[in-house]
């Protein structure tokens, strides 16, 4: 006997912590019924095993403590998997322009590792992994190539990140 709608949800977030989004999505494509489904979610939230900020502050401090995202990337990976608007605000809250600014540095010394020096393409690959303007403006000025690179984006430096 295949495991109930519940059984299932619980048997799934003992995996990870999800979104409601997602384990709805999961249930449903396992084809329990969408009543099923809600009644089970609902039964989790009631019980605390569904709390969307706690679960977007974790992917958050997860992804931070691999290095090498900003927080757009951040934020868009969370909207992909299907967090609250709540959730997704309060789990950047606490990410600071600084800890854009460190995490783009990191990322800047792995690349450049590689033998790689163009500026351009380095801005493309910081812009790529969700790292704001400002920080991407800032690595590069930092290189010593820095003048060169001063032109990649149009800020002013009284512009906020």
């Amino acid at each position: 006997m295949p495991p109930s709608c519940y059984d299932k949800a619980v048997q799934l977030l003992g995996l990870r912590p999800h979104f409601r989004r997602e384990l709805e999505g999961k249930l449903a494509r396992r084809g329990y019924p969408p009543e099923e489904v809600v009644a089970a979610l609902d039964r989790l939230g009631r019980q605390g095993y569904l709390n969307e900020v706690e679960t977007a502050r974790a992917f958050v401090a997860g992804r931070q403590s691999r290095g090498g995202e900003g927080r757009s990337r951040l934020k868009a990976e969370l909207v992909k998997r299907g967090a609250s608007g709540e959730a997704i605000e309060s789990a950047l809250a606490d990410l600071s322009p600084e800890d854009d600014l460190a995490a783009a540095r990191e990322v800047a010394v792995k690349w450049s590792r590689g033998g790689k020096s163009d500026p351009q393409a380095l801005a493309r690959h910081l812009q790529r992994k969700g790292f704001s303007p400002r920080a991407i403006v800032a690595v590069l000025q930092e290189r010593p190539a820095g003048d060169e690179t001063a032109d990649l984006w149009d800020l002013n430096e009284d512009d906020s990140a």
